[in-house]
C-alpha cells in the first residue's frame, strides 16, 4: 500500500488493502488527529511539537511490539514503522498549513478588509485654496491617518502644521505634526467614531502645546465606501 493510501485512510476514506497490524497503527494515529487540541489556533512551532508528539508515541509502540512478537514480525513492523515518520510528517505538516491559513487572517484583523473611514478637507479662511484627503485605517496600534493635500505653503523655522481630531463636545486630540501636506502618515489613539471632525492648525514652536485656532483645513470623517 503507497503512502498515498496511507494519508488517504487517515483522512477519513475506506481503505480496504489495509492488513490488520497496519491498520491498527494507522488507527491510533487516526485517533490522535481526532484530538480537538490539535486543530486549536496555532503558536510557535506547532508542526515540531506535533511532529515531535507522534514520533514518540510510535517509538513506544514500536518497543512494546519488539518485545511482544517474534524476530521475523518484529522485523516486519519495523520495515512498516520505518516509513510512517514521512506519513506523520506529511500529515503534520497539512495540519500546521491548514491552522496557518485560518489563523493568518484572525490575526491581521478578523477580514480581508480593514475598517476604513475618509474625509475630503476644505480650506478655511485662512487658506481658501488647500484642500485635502484624507484616509483613516484601523490597525493593532491604534488609526493609522494618511493625508495628502494641496495649496499650502510649506512652514519651518519654528513654525508647523498640526493635525487634530474633534469630538461633538469640542475636545481636541492631537494627532501629529509636519511641514508640508505633501503625503502625511499621522496616528491616532481614538477612533473616528467618537472623533469625526478633523482640523489642521498653524502652529508655532513656543512652548504651547494647545492648538492656536489657527485652522487652515476642517472636514469630517465617514465610513469609506
Amino acid at each position: 500500500m503507497s503512502d498515498d493510501d496511507r494519508i488517504h485512510y487517515l483522512a477519513g476514506e475506506p481503505a480496504s488493502a489495509l492488513n490488520p497490524a497496519e491498520r491498527a497503527g494507522l488507527d491510533e494515529l487516526r485517533a490522535l488527529l481526532a484530538e480537538p487540541s490539535v486543530w486549536a489556533e496555532p503558536g510557535p512551532g506547532l508542526e515540531d511539537n506535533v511532529t515531535a508528539a507522534v514520533t514518540r508515541a510510535a517509538a513506544g509502540a514500536r518497543a512494546d511490539r519488539d518485545r511482544s512478537v517474534p524476530d521475523r514480525a518484529a522485523r516486519a513492523a519495523r520495515r512498516r514503522w520505518g516509513r510512517r515518520p514521512r506519513v506523520i510528517a506529511a500529515v503534520a505538516g497539512l495540519a500546521a498549513a491548514a491552522a496557518v491559513a485560518i489563523a493568518v487572517p484572525i490575526i491581521l484583523g478578523g477580514g480581508s478588509h480593514p475598517v476604513q473611514y475618509e474625509a475630503a478637507l476644505a480650506g478655511t479662511a485662512l487658506a481658501p485654496a488647500a484642500t485635502a484627503q484624507v484616509t483613516l485605517t484601523q490597525t493593532q496600534s491604534g488609526w493609522r491617518i494618511t493625508l495628502h493635500g494641496s495649496g499650502l505653503p510649506r512652514l519651518d523655522n519654528g513654525f508647523y502644521y498640526e493635525a487634530w481630531l474633534k469630538n461633538p463636545a469640542g475636545i481636541l486630540v492631537p494627532v501629529g505634526t509636519f511641514n508640508q501636506p505633501d503625503n502625511v502618515t499621522l496616528w491616532a489613539g481614538v477612533p473616528p467614531t467618537q472623533f469625526p471632525t478633523i482640523t489642521v492648525t498653524r502652529q508655532r514652536a513656543n512652548g504651547n502645546a494647545k492648538s492656536s485656532g489657527q485652522r487652515v483645513l476642517v472636514g469630517v470623517a465617514h465610513p469609506a465606501h
